[in-house]
């Protein structure tokens, strides 16, 4: 009965599963999660992800099972909820308990459950039959699912959402769906997916010629060079409105395969090749305009129609007119930012809204003002979202330039950043406000500021440059519409909102440019500074997930809910690729200088445990939380504290704590000289902190020390010393001791033997750290 959980499981439930099972088909201790990434002030750190006891499969990338395992004393369905729990979320279809006695099995696909002995856990052939029966699939179905994972040194297995939608999607085309739709957050991988889909039913032969469509040349040219380089030898990028036979995979952009000056009579290059010429084609950003139900890219959809078409997205749309769920059907399978961040996979962000007194108030003309070109500007009170694009008011600006810079100074001058302008023009005059106010930084690098936008060639080249991870410039991107989607910046670290968004799919696609984590270079979250109140669209339900559809009520329809060049449910004119969408019939700009101008009012939010709630709550106040969890009482802290044998192993044993303290120290100046139990005692129990010092002389005060005399009390006072330095943790190790301070007593050996020998020194120190903690804060 004494029996621990790893004791159970090495004589008892692994030889029960391997008498069946290969080992090679065995996962042990198997994380699927990385563990979410907590941040608070400068802290960010990892929790620890979800882990399977035992993960089971019949085939690579193919787990059927998983096995939670308990002690001996354990029943043996204690731990059947929380199997059940990770086969929901893991997409497998059984689930088992077992304290080493007997295994309790859940079946996900009947909802059945039963209890069986030891010696009876079903073979792979087994669960693999009963799984087939669940799925009901013809053998030719099964041939094209049966197809392995693409697999070499240089490729890695797909985490476990990946592989849930990479099997689904591979299903659902096995099954003969025509239409398949997938969505998953920015950042967790869609070409990958994409890839390991596309290979598979092209290994099957049950798609031979392929089309991969996208809209901007940088996510064909990352797509090509990055998860679709093992196709370079059968994938082919079309070049111009020529379209090449003789190729298994064509890469593309939409608008090489529409002409948009035909002459009479002439076709559509698309028109060129036979409406069966494709077998598959994959949508990339299928919430653009391709879904648009009078857009001519939705005519290249319509033309090969006996295709099966993937439409992947991380925004998708159910807006009247463009709703890509009605065209390619409801997801077979989501994965949204909220669960990208409770599994680690996807960076957590931080939100600082700042808000300018201009922009609650309105800009306010005096009488028969006029602008700095010398025009009237009339009498028309100029709100928010017009400030930028129907007036430029220069004040404001460098306030928004002169905040970046400050921020960037706090998080880190080298932070990659992008900045979203109104249009064009702001982000060049953002980009030359951003030079003047970081000279130091610009004199090391002339890119350390570019504008990237439509219109600068320079400034576009400069792309693949900002989204490399091993180029450290450019640092500061200003741009307007050009960087809101398919930009794979993985050390994009601050997005700034200066810029009105009237669309919930851009501002998803806006966060998305910092969602990606990369730990070689530090990148585990990310900044928003939001000047627009942008930020409020984390709180629509419509943000995580897939949106409902729209009601529609027979009337005349709105404007479809996106905001489009053109308005309206019309289509917008076509757009050149990569290039930010035009200003059509907008008015003229008005410049003025701006008068009273300031940042009124900031506050801090952080995302909360939930995942997708912000909170305006402090360092201070989480950490009391994560106190609490450990200790929920002052008398159950000082007990710990003081029972504890040494004090490095105590703080050690409450990493996530310490952490939290430097961070308290951090928001906190006050607490910078406070020891780590007083700072607990403080911000958990509301005790008043002590200094260091202030311990001390409460010792000293005690009478302790008249016990010592000679070279034992100038011992213990240079240690008393460097405990007011540096805490406690310093001085409970012995190699202090060969510091100068100690070092004119003689070595080590020569300083423990005026207390009696090393046990009689450690016996003298755990005495001072009574006395020194006998005061409770």
């Amino acid at each position: 009965m004494n029996l621990s959980e790893e004791d159970t499981k090495r004589l008892y439930i692994t030889p029960s599963i391997e008498k069946e099972w290969d080992k090679h088909h065995v996962r042990m201790e198997h994380y699927f999660t990385k563990g979410r990434i907590v941040v608070r002030g400068s802290l960010k750190k990892r929790e620890q992800g979800k882990k399977a006891d035992y993960l089971l499969f019949t085939q690579e990338n193919y787990p059927i099972a998983v096995v939670e395992a308990k002690s001996w004393s354990h029943l043996p369905s204690d731990g059947i909820q929380q199997a059940i729990d990770y086969a929901e979320i893991l997409d497998i279809p059984f689930a088992y308990s077992t304290n080493g006695r007997e295994y309790v099995e859940h079946d996900l696909t009947t909802g059945i459950q039963r209890t069986f002995g030891m010696d009876e856990f079903p073979t792979p052939l087994a669960l693999r039959e009963r799984q087939k029966q669940s799925k009901a699939l013809t053998v030719e179905a099964e041939d094209i699912i049966n197809i392995p994972y693409y697999s070499s040194s240089e490729s890695f297995p797909p985490r476990y959402y990946q592989r849930i939608a990479i099997n689904r999607t591979i299903e659902a085309v096995a099954r003969g769906d025509k239409r398949v739709l997938l969505v998953m957050a920015t950042g967790t991988g869609k070409t990958y997916t994409a890839f390991q889909i596309i290979h598979r039913l092209h290994q099957s032969g049950a798609k031979k010629r392929i089309l991969y469509l996208a809209d901007r040349n940088i996510l064909i040219d990352q797509t090509m060079q990055q998860d679709f380089k093992p196709f370079r030898k059968i994938m082919h990028k079309v070049q111009g409105k020529s379209i090449e036979n003789g190729y298994e995979i064509y890469m593309s952009l939409y608008g090489q395969w529409v002409k948009y000056d035909l002459k009479e009579g002439e076709k559509q290059p698309y028109e060129t090749l036979s409406p069966d010429f494709f077998d598959l084609i994959v949508v990339d950003e299928c919430h653009r305009s391709s879904v648009r139900e009078d857009s001519e890219w939705r005519a290249i959809l319509n033309y090969f129609n006996s295709a099966t078409q993937i439409g992947l997205t991380a925004t998708p749309k159910a807006v009247e007119g463009a709703n890509n769920i009605e065209y390619f059907g409801s997801p077979v399978y989501t994965y949204s930012l909220r669960q990208g961040i409770e599994d680690g996979f996807l960076a957590p962000y931080r939100v600082t809204k700042s808000y300018i007194n201009v922009d609650l108030d309105g800009y306010i003309p005096r009488k028969d003002e006029v602008d700095l070109h010398e025009r009237p500007i009339g009498e028309d009170v100029f709100t928010r979202n017009l400030i930028g694009r129907n007036i430029h008011i220069t004040k404001r600006q460098r306030i928004v330039a002169k905040r970046i810079t400050d921020m960037l100074k706090q998080i880190g001058r080298m932070t990659k950043t992008i900045v979203f302008c109104p249009d064009q023009e702001e982000a060049d005059i953002m980009r030359t406000l951003l030079i003047e106010m970081n000279q130091p930084m610009v004199k090391k690098n002339s890119k350390y500021v570019v504008r990237i936008t439509s219109d600068d060639r320079v400034g576009k080249n400069l792309l693949y440059d900002f989204i490399d991870t091993e180029s450290d410039y450019p640092v500061i991107a200003t741009t307007s519409e050009l960087l809101t989607t398919g930009v794979d910046c993985k050390t994009c670290g601050l997005i700034v909102i200066d810029k009105e968004v009237n669309s919930m799919t851009t501002f998803k696609q806006m966060v998305g440019r910092g969602t990606r984590i990369y730990e070689p270079g530090g990148k585990m979250s990310f900044d928003i500074l939001d000047f627009r109140n942008a930020t409020d669209n984390f709180n629509d339900p419509d943000f995580d997930g897939v949106p409902e559809p729209p009601i529609v009520d027979g009337g005349e329809g709105g404007d479809g809910g996106e905001t489009t060049p053109g308005g309206g449910n019309t289509p917008p004119p076509y757009i050149p690729i990569d290039i930010d969408p035009p200003v059509v019939n907008e008015p003229r700009k008005f410049y003025v200088s701006g008068r009273n101008i300031q940042i009124v009012h900031e506050h801090v939010q952080y995302l909360g445990e939930d995942g997708k709630t912000l909170c305006t709550e402090s360092v201070t106040d989480y950490t009391r939380k994560a106190i609490k969890q450990h200790y929920p009482t002052l008398d159950s802290f000082n007990g710990a504290w003081r029972n504890a044998r040494r004090k490095k192993e105590f703080l050690q044993g409450m990493d996530d704590i310490t952490a939290l303290i430097a961070a308290v120290r951090e928001e906190n100046p006050n607490l910078a000289d406070k020891d780590e139990f007083d700072i607990i005692c403080h911000v958990a129990f509301d005790g008043k902190p002590l200094t260091r010092r202030e311990r001390i002389d409460g010792v000293k005060k005690r009478g302790y020390l008249n016990k010592y005399k000679g070279d034992a009390l100038q011992i213990i006072e240079a240690l008393m010393e460097k405990y007011a330095e540096t805490g406690i943790v310093d001085i409970e190790d012995n190699s202090i001791l060969n510091l100068p301070d100690f070092t004119r007593f003689g070595k080590i050996p020569r300083i423990m033997k005026v207390f009696g020998g090393p046990e009689a020194y450690r016996k003298m120190l755990v005495e001072l750290e009574e006395q020194l903690y006998l005061q409770s804060a």
